[in-house]
């Protein structure tokens, strides 16, 4: 693990692995670059994300890429959530801007500028397929939260990852299928990575929306200062508070307004008091 101004930037075991074959293969200058393209890639996240006030924990470095783990603390809007994102595929095509005017200019040619084009284009579209964590991955969830309760969010971005993450399987033995030659192995491998990961996090949705939760006080904050309407939620006084916090909207502050069976609202609840009570252990609203 290194550190470099305060971010961890650490290697999956399977990474080095490949760094030391492609020494012995002859291919180290190839996966050097490979692994500049990703680095910078991944540094366009953490400018992006630092001009946010964002913290930056980690850069882990994977066999197929990169991730920059962030500060979770619930209070990231859709909209930077996207531009964050963008910003890795941006510093490629910025990359391959760069390399055209060298190659304009005279000062590189030759076969490793193809290379070096055709690499920072490969990782700037498959880093946009709609997959967690990938780059993809969080603008389709940011763009789900746009429309849907935070819940919901969690539950379908998973669930298009999950559907990729199985089709990109299946595209890895396309060939195979059609006789064209054998199976493509870095996809199998990129492929299964990406389907136990998601399939790990779907199952721990609850303990991300119990993290969502406790962060809204950061989100009270905002609308506090920014003087934003609150959206109303309208619920029955036996339903379970879980049906209630699952209603809340990732850039909306609510109110909830608890009807009798008469149809009569008898209290106007805000939603710090039913987070209280839910995490205190009551059930009803």
């Amino acid at each position: 693990m290194i550190k470099w101004r305060g971010i961890a930037i650490s290697f999956h075991p399977l990474f080095v692995m490949v760094m030391l074959m492609s020494v012995l293969t002859g291919h180290f200058l190839e996966l050097l670059a490979l692994f500049a393209i990703v680095f910078v890639h991944e540094m366009g996240h953490v400018v992006a994300a630092r001009m946010y006030g964002i913290k930056v924990l980690s850069v882990q470095m994977l066999p197929f890429g990169g991730v920059a783990v962030m500060e979770d603390v619930g209070d990231i809007t859709a909209g930077r959530e996207m531009a964050i994102a963008l910003a890795g595929p941006l510093q490629n095509l910025l990359l391959i801007g760069a390399s055209l005017l060298l190659h304009a200019a005279g000062l590189w040619d030759g076969p490793f500028l193809n290379y070096f084009i055709q690499s920072n284009l490969l990782i700037a579209l498959f880093n946009l397929l709609p997959i967690l964590p990938l780059d993809g991955g969080k603008i389709s969830q940011a763009i789900c939260s746009l429309a849907l309760p935070y819940y919901a969010t969690l539950i379908w971005s998973y669930r298009i990852s999950l559907l990729f993450s199985a089709l990109l399987l299946a595209y890895s033995f396309l060939p195979l299928l059609l006789g064209l030659g054998g199976m493509q192995l870095n996809l199998l491998m990129i492929g299964l990575f990406l389907l136990y990961s998601n399939l790990t996090d779907y199952r721990n949705i609850p303990y991300r929306f119990l993290r969502f939760l406790v962060n809204r006080d950061r989100s009270f904050s905002r609308h506090l200062m920014t003087g934003t309407l609150a959206q109303p939620i309208v619920a029955e006084k036996t339903k379970p508070l879980d049906h209630i916090l699952r209603l809340f909207k990732r850039e909306k502050y609510h109110f909830v307004y608890v009807m009798n069976h008469q149809g009569n609202i008898v209290a106007v609840v805000p939603e710090q008091r039913v987070i209280s009570s839910f995490l205190q252990g009551s059930s009803g609203a």
